[in-house]
């Protein structure tokens, strides 16, 4: 279920050159699970901006945003006080029931939706250890958001300008991480080299070009060995073993 709802911008501030926090007040009655997300409609654009929730409570939602598009770049000149109008609860999310130790990965702006998912592991009394990857120090953000959570934290940065050189799974295979099960969230070649590096299960959450975004266009559908599902509303996140590449 979803709801469609107006939403007044709280914050709305940069994190790096290119990420923005916007903290919108409203209705969060929807959201039910981290890793769903909202679809956004702007003045002047035929079709929403599907963004990814990085945190929520009972009476506002933090979004995180990289600036990639017209789109994204009004988003990022609205201020305290405006109004956007929002669908929200979309998405299956994540399943935070699978194991004692997690491992959350994330690559670029795929970090922000770990925030809540780590809050929650945390608070279920489970262990989360975060391994974050940019490609350089300037584009890091959320370390020691999530540090201050009491996650073990990793960052790597391809260009080796801040932590492990490399890529997530140079970091996950240097510290030799232990983990039952694993979440993820970034761009594809990241999910897909994460696959083929575990053998633990896990769920990953994936990125796609949205019509509708809850599943009435079917235009973000993707095979898997249980059949076609929309990321719009089955995914955007797929168990490991339902994953065809």
């Amino acid at each position: 279920m979803y709801k469609n709802a107006i939403y007044t911008i709280l914050e709305n501030r940069p994190l790096t050159a290119s990420v923005w926090r916007m903290v919108l007040e409203g209705d969060t009655e929807w959201i039910t699970r981290p890793g769903q997300f909202v679809n956004i409609a702007l003045e002047g654009k035929y079709l929403r901006r599907p963004i990814s929730v990085s945190d929520y409570d009972a009476k506002s939602i933090t979004l995180i945003y990289k600036v990639v598009g017209e789109g994204t770049k009004q988003m990022s000149g609205m201020q305290k006080g405006e109004q956007l109008d929002l669908l929200t609860g979309l998405g299956n999310g994540f399943d935070t029931a699978a194991a004692e130790k997690n491992l959350l990965v994330g690559g670029g702006v795929g970090v922000p939706p770990l925030y809540n998912l780590a809050k929650k592991l945390l608070a279920e009394g489970r262990k989360v250890t975060v391994v974050l990857g940019f490609n350089t120090a300037e584009e890091i953000f959320y370390e020691e958001e999530f540090r201050a959570l009491g996650c073990e934290v990793v960052v790597s940065t391809v260009d080796g300008s801040h932590g492990v050189k490399g890529f997530v799974t140079t970091a996950i295979a240097e510290r030799e991480i232990e983990f039952g099960y694993f979440y993820a969230c970034g761009p594809l070649p990241m999910l897909k080299a994460l696959y083929d590096a575990t053998t633990q299960d896990g769920e990953l959450s994936f990125e796609e070009r949205m019509g509708c975004g809850f599943g009435a266009c079917m235009g973000c559908s993707c095979k898997t060995k249980y059949g076609n599902k929309r990321i719009c509303k089955e995914g955007p996140v797929l168990k490991k073993g339902e994953i065809i590449w």
